[in-house]
């Protein structure tokens, strides 16, 4: 080999830790910054993305490789991380405290990762210091590659609707409320789009509110994709005068049925097709509300936006679409989320059905029972706790202290079920087992609706119920057909149960989805690493990576200048040696 091509072939692996194979890159380059906006009539500073609120759409396709250049220029740190996309070998990329150091303000770093074997509909959003509070989101579309069919006929458009509580107080604010132990109190509305609501009420709504209008064609069908984006409401959701058809959930196909109003939880991901059917030249109202509160009082909490027909000729008239009468009983509100199951004959990334994978026939190998509370005081600070312990994050990433061999970073010995035992704060830590299959109990005994999320895995939604969980519940399980996702919704006073089989080597995040429990220290990490690694399993740390904490003394310093020269450059030169490195490679 010519000595030119092996320095490039070294270059080349210092630029970046990934698998250069015929998958396409996707690049993308963010500003991250504070703008004053009023989507609510009261100018704010929110957290915009190259100057827009809410940032940017990422659109790739399966397999793909996503770079994403931050330039972090906030007041403080910062990290975004990816909901639903599991980051395959490469729990570096993820974007949490557990495994990533924030980037400073000011500083810039690049995220480089593969959507390996994924498809479907996420969202991205920053991970520190209650900033999604003040925006920083936007949506992540997965495509299929052309040659998997999708289990519907091809949409004639595609609509991303990001939907969520909002205050008018920002982050910063909010954050004071929490650490000085005030709950947050009702949301002053709910966004559509970063907007506030149409005026459908002329005494809720104040005039000169900007609201989203979205266009639309009679006779077309269209995939619209709807995120709540929020704090730590549950929202309700529906088009006047239309069925929605739910065809999709965070990344699976799911048995197509029609609803008319439909309950999104904080950090969930829905894909419906919504056919223009209306014979009548009118706008129609998109309404986001407030679920499983006293509707009567939180009446503005409540986001309207317009389904502009492209032949309308009259504005959106008459009352909101009403929601389903049951939120004073459990019972049946719980039959929606009941009633999502995987379309097992569909395919998903891979040409193979969905349910393929006979998950229901594998054994168990441990049991974790999460218990969720209502908050407590801890050391005289307003926390929240699983199993009694209330998270704090390690100085130094829990992945990065391992292979530096930093000692006492973080504890593996987090319990597998509650203890009674005084609440306490620690960094406590899950020593999941490579290639386990576990089954974990997310018993909420707090008062509120609740999300939990897990990073880096899917997992298969077998039960709910209310209650405490028993043993016993194990017969109710569907072993068959359940949904695969990575976020679900846990009543209070209920349970919910799921499955994961952990082949996803690294340090992964398991939380509540609700930012105020979330910030307060209800989250943990699982730790899985495989005793064989030869490299095969797990990426090493990319080249870029940041130090902290213990190991803060290895970060060096980057040169504002290099840093506001990337960008534009840094796609135009990345995108030369992957394809001069390509040309190679076919002529060899």
């Amino acid at each position: 080999m010519a000595p030119w091509v092996s320095l490039f072939f070294i270059y080349l692996s210092l630029l970046s830790g990934l698998c250069f194979a015929a998958d396409p890159f996707v690049f993308y380059d963010f500003k991250v910054s504070y703008i004053t906006a009023s989507p609510l009539g009261v100018p704010q500073q929110v957290i915009a993305i190259n100057g827009n609120f809410p940032g940017p759409l990422i659109n790739a396709t399966t397999n793909n490789n996503v770079v994403v250049n931050v330039k972090n220029e906030l007041d403080e740190n910062l990290l975004l991380t990816w909901p639903g996309i599991q980051m395959r070998r490469d729990s570096w990329e993820d974007g949490v405290l557990g495994t990533n150091c924030p980037i400073p303000p000011k500083w810039n770093y690049t995220y480089q990762f593969q959507v390996k074997d994924q498809i479907g509909s996420f969202f991205y959003s920053p991970s520190l210091n209650f900033q999604r509070a003040s925006g920083g989101f936007g949506p992540f579309i997965l495509n299929n590659r052309d040659i998997i069919p999708i289990p519907f006929p091809k949409p004639d458009g595609d609509i991303v609707i990001l939907i969520g509580d909002w205050y008018t107080r920002n982050h910063t604010a909010l954050r004071a409320d929490l650490d000085s132990g005030k709950d947050l109190g009702m949301p002053d509305g709910v966004l559509i789009n970063g907007k506030g609501p149409y005026r459908y009420n002329t005494t809720l709504v104040p005039d000169g509110i900007n609201y989203e209008s979205i266009q639309v064609d009679p006779g077309k069908t269209y995939r619209v994709r709807v995120h709540n984006v929020g704090i730590s409401t549950s929202l309700n959701f529906r088009i006047q005068n239309h069925t929605m058809l739910l065809v999709e959930t965070e990344g699976y196909y799911t048995i197509q049925q029609n609803f008319s109003t439909f309950d999104i939880h904080v950090g969930q991901s829905y894909s419906f097709l919504v056919t223009m059917s209306q014979n009548i030249s009118s706008d129609f109202y998109i309404v986001a509300s407030a679920r499983f509160v006293n509707e009567s009082v939180w009446q503005r909490v409540t986001g309207v936006a317009i389904l502009h027909y492209s032949n309308s000729k009259r504005p959106a008239s008459g009352p909101l679409p009403d929601v389903s009468a049951d939120i004073y009983n459990s019972w049946s509100a719980m039959t929606q989320p009941r009633s999502i199951k995987l379309n097992t004959t569909a395919s998903g990334a891979r040409p193979n059905p969905q349910g393929s994978y006979h998950y229901g026939q594998i054994n168990v190998t441990d049991t974790y029972i999460l218990q969720s509370l209502p908050p407590v005081s801890i050391d005289g600070k307003f926390r929240t706790t699983f199993n009694g312990i209330s998270f704090v994050n390690p100085n130094t990433p829990i992945r990065l202290a391992d292979q530096k061999n930093v000692k006492g970073a973080y504890k593996l010995d987090f319990p597998t079920k509650p203890l009674n035992r005084t609440p306490r704060v620690d960094t406590s830590v899950i020593n999941a087992t490579y290639k386990g299959f576990i089954e974990v109990i997310l018993q909420n005994n707090d008062t509120k609706m609740q999300s939990f999320h897990m990073d880096g895995y899917s997992f298969w939604v077998v039960g709910m119920d209310f209650g405490n969980w028993t043993e016993s519940d194990r017969s109710s399980y569907n072993k068959w057909d359940a949904i695969s996702r990575s976020t679900v919704e846990v009543y209070p006073g209920g349970w919910t149960a799921i499955l994961a089989s952990l082949d996803n080597v690294g340090v992964w995040n398991l939380r509540a989805e609700n930012l105020d429990r979330w910030y307060l220290g209800q989250e943990t990490y699982m730790r899985i690493i495989n005793p064989e690694e030869n490299g095969d399993t797990e990426f090493a740390a990319p080249s870029n990576v940041l130090y902290c904490g213990a190991l803060k003394s290895l970060q060096k310093d980057q040169p504002s200048a290099a840093i506001s020269n990337l960008g534009g450059g840094f796609k135009v030169f990345f995108t030369l040696i992957v394809a001069l490195f390509a040309s190679i490679f076919t002529l060899s």
